[in-house]
C-alpha cells in the first residue's frame, strides 16, 4: 500500500526531509487551457488589448509563479530551478489558448508542482488581462503531462484529455 509522504506517524501534515536523497536531474511539463470568445482571443492575438501584451504578460507571471510555489503551496521545498519556460499558443479553431509550462533542476525534490503552478497562473494572468472584455472565460484541463528524475521514475500523461 502507498503511503502519503507528507503525514507523519501522528497524522499530522509535514515537509519531507529530502536531506538524504541525492541530487538528479528532474523536470516536468504542465498544460492548462483557457476558453474564451473568438473577439477575445483575436483582441489578444492582433495586439489590441489596452492592457498591453497578454501573452508576454502571462509568461512572466508563469515564470515567477514557477519559483514562488514553495510560497504558495505549503509543503512545497524551496528550490532552485534551473530552467522555467512558458510557451502559449493561440488554438482559433476552438478559441482557446493552451499553455504549457517546462521547469528543470537538478536537485533533490521534483518540480511537478513548479509546472502546475506556472501553468495555472499563466492562465489566470490571461483571464485577469482579459475579465474587462469577457467575465466568462473558464480554465480547465490543468494537468501534469510530463515527469522524469527522482526514484519514482518517470510519468507520460495520456494523450487524451479525459
Amino acid at each position: 500500500m502507498t503511503t502519503f509522504t507528507h503525514i507523519n506517524q501522528q497524522g499530522e501534515a509535514n515537509m519531507v526531509d529530502v536531506s538524504h536523497k541525492p541530487d538528479s536531474v528532474r523536470e516536468a511539463r504542465a498544460e492548462a487551457l483557457i476558453s474564451m470568445n473568438q473577439t477575445t482571443l483575436e483582441m489578444i492575438l492582433s495586439g489590441n488589448h489596452h492592457k498591453g501584451d497578454v501573452f508576454a504578460t502571462a509568461r512572466i507571471a508563469g515564470i515567477q509563479a514557477a519559483k514562488k510555489t514553495w510560497e504558495l503551496i505549503p509543503l512545497c521545498h524551496p528550490l532552485l530551478l534551473s530552467k522555467v519556460e512558458i510557451q502559449l499558443e493561440a488554438l482559433p479553431h476552438s478559441s482557446q489558448v493552451r499553455i504549457e509550462s517546462l521547469c528543470k533542476l537538478s536537485g533533490k525534490t521534483g518540480v511537478e508542482m513548479e509546472a502546475l503552478t506556472a501553468a495555472s497562473v499563466a492562465a489566470l494572468t490571461i483571464y485577469d488581462m482579459c475579465k474587462a472584455v469577457q467575465k466568462d472565460m473558464v480554465i480547465e484541463h490543468v494537468r501534469l503531462l510530463h515527469k522524469s528524475g527522482g526514484k519514482s521514475g518517470d510519468f507520460v500523461a495520456n494523450t487524451e484529455l479525459k
